[in-house]
């Protein structure tokens, strides 16, 4: 009894008011959405990874003198890699920080958080939304490498038998490519293997793997397709 009398005289004292209800309220609110919004970034992050995976030319790495990890970290996005990891860890505090948090342990938030942001991710790949957020990224950062920016420059090594470019002024023997850098190089592609479903033509785009023969003549071994429409290439307006 003396006790609960000495806590009151020190409430008057100390003139501690109880906290509104209203504000609980919007605690929780706050956190629900911060929750949320941390979940769709980091769907977003993994479906940007998601299209880098597959932009990777896995077979490539039969013919390179480097390494899987020397081209995985050539092309992969290790900003959306990083982001991801932030947008998780939000999230998980998001429910950690709610009245009914305690009841999750961090296993299970981090299981629960990735799987969330594994199936937002995968929808918005499927979608198509990957690849135009990331070309929205690349336009308006400048200082950002895109993807696209970063595989052009893996398949610009003619002096190791990789090369991209628009095919021009094709016969049935040779024809002109124009890189993604700009140069012209004349192709020869009598003997070189593609997919049966290809059809080379004018504006194809395409990657090759072959040889330099002079300065501006290269032996195509094999012609491969780009990828995709193409229409996220020019990811900095070029």
């Amino acid at each position: 009894m003396e006790n609960s009398e000495s806590l009151i005289d020190k409430i008057k004292a100390e003139k501690v008011k109880p906290i509104p209800k209203w504000k609980f309220s919007i605690k929780e609110k706050f956190i629900s959405i911060i929750f949320i919004i941390a979940l769709l970034f980091g769907g977003l992050s993994f479906s940007i990874i998601l299209f880098a995976i597959q932009q990777l030319d896995f077979s490539l790495i039969t013919h390179m003198t480097h390494s899987w990890l020397e081209f995985s970290l050539a092309i992969l996005p290790f900003l959306w890699i990083i982001l991801l990891v932030l947008f998780l860890v939000f999230a998980m505090l998001g429910i950690k920080k709610s009245k009914s948090g305690y009841k999750f342990s961090l296993s299970k938030l981090f299981l629960f958080n990735t799987s969330f942001s594994i199936l937002i991710g995968t929808f918005f790949f499927i979608s198509g939304g990957a690849g135009w957020l990331e070309n929205k990224f690349a336009v308006n950062v400048a200082s950002y490498e895109s993807i696209q920016e970063k595989k052009e420059k893996m398949w610009n090594i003619p002096q190791e038998g990789y090369l991209a470019g628009t095919i021009k002024n094709i016969n049935p023997i040779e024809f002109e490519l124009e890189s993604f850098q700009g140069k012209n190089w004349i192709i020869n592609y009598e003997n070189a293997n593609k997919p049966g479903f290809m059809v080379l033509e004018n504006g194809v785009e395409i990657k090759i793997i072959g040889k330099i023969i002079s300065d501006n003549k290269f032996r195509a071994d094999e012609i491969r397709p780009w990828g995709g429409s193409g229409r996220f290439r020019n990811s900095k307006g070029r």
